[in-house]
């Protein structure tokens, strides 16, 4: 089914623990999952950038937003971005933004924080991989 219908691009919003359905929704013709819900069962950025990197795009997975954007300090946002991006980021198919919405609570730092970290980080890794 595959490249069934050329025009269009389908981009799939699933909460959760979908690891086991990546196969299958790939199968399906689905080419970007938002979020990428990292704290769910089996959602191991690692393991879903190896098995499913070169046939999805992640759109999402920078930095969670239930628990470390909620209650970590802005060094422990600056080092999850940090990872994430060079988890995600290698040979494309990532698109950086939080893991979900941003609630009202989070402090503007700790926002700032992880997208000026992200633009930092994002500009390194592409220039290093355009040898820039």
């Amino acid at each position: 089914m595959r490249n069934h219908f050329p025009n269009i691009k389908v981009f799939l919003h699933s909460c959760g623990s979908i690891f086991d359905l990546i196969p299958d929704l790939i199968e399906a013709g689905v080419e970007v999952l938002n979020p990428v819900q990292l704290s769910a069962r089996n959602m191991d950025p690692i393991k879903l950038k190896r098995e499913f990197g070169n046939h999805i795009t992640f759109w999402g997975g920078g930095c969670d937003t239930q628990t470390t954007l909620t209650f970590g300090s802005l060094e422990d946002i600056k080092n999850e971005v940090e990872e994430l991006i060079g988890i995600f980021a290698p040979g494309g198919g990532f698109v950086f933004t939080q893991v979900h919405n941003i609630q009202a609570d989070i402090s503007p730092e700790k926002i700032m924080e992880v997208y000026n970290t992200a633009n930092r980080v994002g500009r390194q890794v592409y220039a290093s991989a355009y040898q820039i």
